[in-house]
Parts: structure tokens; sequence; C-alpha cells
């Protein structure tokens, strides 16, 4: 087996042990409900996977439900239950559209009644009634995006500039109970943060959100200012949250997958959060210091990079985290380096991440391409693309983050 299809192979083995189905399964087998009708809303890149799953659990309990997903993620029908699909990273008028049905669904509720919330990563944009025009909202998400803001201080802006966001949904839902359960992409499962939390009581403060607009520079209309300056929900009766899987997960399985593979694995962490060239070339010098190894070695790092934007070329973070890893292990045998993300979709791409071996900087050379030109005009994706190196899995239907892993083989 090449290093290659074991990286294929330890990828299938990670994403496969963190598929929500499971894990929502044991969230509602033998709850007791209450006695009136049970409604549904999913929400996130595995939104798809997670309300297939409580529907088929719920059988004809489940009066209707709302799935909204990211575009090529719907699978199929569900049954009593309206599918969309939506922007992301930006929201689009698909991800309003939905959100409306979802509000509209709630709005019938009663204090009999149950909403059954399944949320992942992703919600953000997806789930969405914005407080300010949906192109202004577009235009200071993308700035974010573009200026390297990390995920909690993105929806601590978005929090206060939406109808849904902060535990506003909830809000909506009253008077019935709401029962959460949570697929969690960001680090530490900081509740009210994941899909900038709909159900969840808002830790984030006026004075925070202030402080982010400010740091970055952001240009916003008088309006989004005035709405910074407003607080969210502190507290929520009536909502109980449970979280099903994270990135931790996601890195014990991974480790796994090595070691069937006849690798010692490492889980160098599971908190990874920094510039994914960084962690790229990180990855790198630990496989330089460990050439002299006589077993094989797998270092894993679980988390979610970000990328500081300084050209316009194509790609995501786990691609240019892969690729920046390519100089260092430029000639070292039995060596790859390959990040992937667990839902499937790296950046506005069809890759899930990128691999790079010892190989991977000749190859590129050798068709004049440059890893330092490319990486400067964040264009990984068409470099990877010409050394083979793009890991394509499709929608996998979970999302708990990104694991990052060196191997090397002896």
């Amino acid at each position: 087996m090449t290093l290659r299809e074991e990286a294929d192979q330890i990828i299938q083995k990670s994403i496969q042990a963190v598929l929500p189905d499971e894990a929502v399964a044991r969230a509602l087998s033998g709850r007791t409900f209450l006695q009136g009708k049970i409604y549904m809303v999913a929400v996130g890149k595995a939104g798809w996977q997670m309300g297939k799953a409580a529907a088929g659990i719920l059988g004809d309990r489940l009066e209707a439900g709302v799935v909204v997903t990211k575009y090529g993620h719907v699978k199929g029908e569900i049954p009593r239950t309206k599918c969309f699909e939506a922007g992301h990273p930006v929201p689009d008028e698909n991800s309003y559209l939905a959100t409306r049905a979802a509000l509209e669904l709630v709005e019938r509720t009663t204090a009999q009644d149950e909403v059954i919330f399944l949320l992942s990563g992703g919600g953000s944009a997806l789930f969405e009634k914005p407080l300010v025009s949906g192109e202004e909202l577009a235009d200071i998400t993308g700035q974010l995006l573009a200026c390297g803001a990390d995920i909690v201080e993105m929806n601590t802006i978005r929090k206060r500039l939406s109808a849904v966001k902060g535990g506003r949904f909830a809000q909506a839902c009253k008077p019935a109970r709401v029962f959460s359960i949570v697929l969690s992409d960001i680090l530490g499962d900081p509740l009210d943060m994941i899909a900038s939390g709909p159900a969840y009581p808002d830790s984030s403060t006026c004075g925070e959100a202030l402080a982010i607009a400010e740091k970055y520079g952001l240009q916003m209309s008088g309006e989004a200012w005035a709405l910074l300056g407003e607080e969210t929900p502190k507290q929520l009766d009536g909502v109980e949250t449970q979280v099903t899987g994270s990135v931790s997960d996601l890195c014990r399985a991974a480790a796994a997958a090595c070691e069937e593979l006849g690798y010692e694995p490492v889980i160098l962490t599971d908190q990874l959060a920094c510039e994914a060239r960084e962690a790229g070339r990180f990855l790198s010098a630990i496989a330089r210091t460990h050439q002299g190894t006589k077993k094989s070695l797998a270092f894993l790092a679980g988390g979610e990079t970000v990328v500081h934007l300084t050209g316009k070329g194509k790609g995501g973070r786990n691609q240019e985290l892969a690729l920046s890893a390519a100089e260092g292990i430029d000639g070292l045998a039995g060596t790859a380096v390959f990040s992937v993300g667990s839902d499937g979709t790296d950046g506005p791409t069809d890759a899930a991440g990128g691999y790079c071996d010892a190989d991977t900087k000749r190859k590129l050379a050798d068709q004049g391409i440059s890893v330092y030109d490319v990486l400067q005009d964040n264009d990984a994706y068409h470099a990877l693309e010409k050394a083979d190196g793009l890991i394509i899995t499709g929608a996998t239907g979970t999302n708990v983050n990104d694991v990052a892993v060196l191997l090397i083989r002896r």
C-alpha cells in the first residue's frame, strides 16, 4: 500500500467513526417526550444526516421538520420534512428562505410541544434572518473571512446582526420545550459559539463585539454598529442541550486508524488554532526531527486553522496546510503530510483537503510552479491538482473540525 493509499484509508475510517447517526440515536433513544407534537429543525453541514437519523427514530411522532444544509449535502427525501440547501460560508437568499420556513414551523407550537433542534457547524451562514440587509451581512462576513478572524470572533459579530443567533431562535420556539443536539465544530465545544448558538444563552458581550469590529477595521453601516451595542439573551428557560461529537473524537478515530496500519500514533493537540501555513511548516519540522526513527510514526493535530488572504487564488485551509509542508518534507523518503476537513469541503472548493509527500515539490517544480508563489496567491487547489494532491471525499454528513496527519513510514 502506498502512503497516499494509507492516507485515504485513515481519512475514510476517521470520518466514518464520527458520523452523527449513532450520536443522534443515543441522544433520542429512550427519551421521554411531552404529550404534544414534535417538530424538528436541523441546521448545518451535517443537517441532512442528523435530520434523517432523527426522523427515522421519531417515526410517526414527528409532526413536521425543516432541514437547512449546504449545497450538495441533501442526499434524498426525509419523511414529513422540507429540505433546503443554502449558501456557505456566506449566507444567500436560500439561507434566508430556509430560516423563514423554520421560524414559521415553530410559530405554531404550544406548551405541550417539543422542538428537536439538531445543530452542526456551518449553521452561522446557513441559518440566518439578518437584522441588516442581506447585502451588508454578506459583505461583513466577507470582510471577517478575508482578514483572518477566527470562528469565535466571527460568531460574536454575527450573533448581534441576526434574529435567530445568540439564543434568539430558542426564544422564537416559546412556549414549546427545546431539545438541542449539537455536533461541535469549535475547539473546546463552547455551545454559545457553535453555529452562533441559536438555542443557547450568549456569553459574549457587546464590548467584545465592538472590540472585534475595531480590531479588524470593519466597514459597516450605522445600523450595524448600533446592533453590536444591543445585548443578546443571557438566560433561556425550557431548553436542554447535549453535545454529541467533537474534534477530539475525530483525532482519536484517526489515531486508531493509523495504529491499524502499523504506525505509532501521537496526538499532538486537538486544539490547533493558528495560521494554516505555520501548522504545515511545523509538521514538516517534526518530520525532519524524526527521520532517524526505526519505527513508523504518525503525528496528528486536530482543530481549525485560519488563512490570511494575500492573493486571489483558489483553496482552503487544509489544502494550504498540506502544501505548506511540501518544502520541508521535500526528498524525505516515506514521509507525507495531509490535512482534511471532516465535512468533506475545504473552503469554496470541491476538495476536502490536501496531501503532500517527498515528491510534491519536485512534481510542481518540473511544471515551473513555485510552492512559495502559490501560497502567496492562496492558490493551493490548482497546485495540488497538478501534483495529484487533492483529497476529494464529497459531502460526508458530519462536521467536527479538521485533522492534519504526518506519516513517517519505516
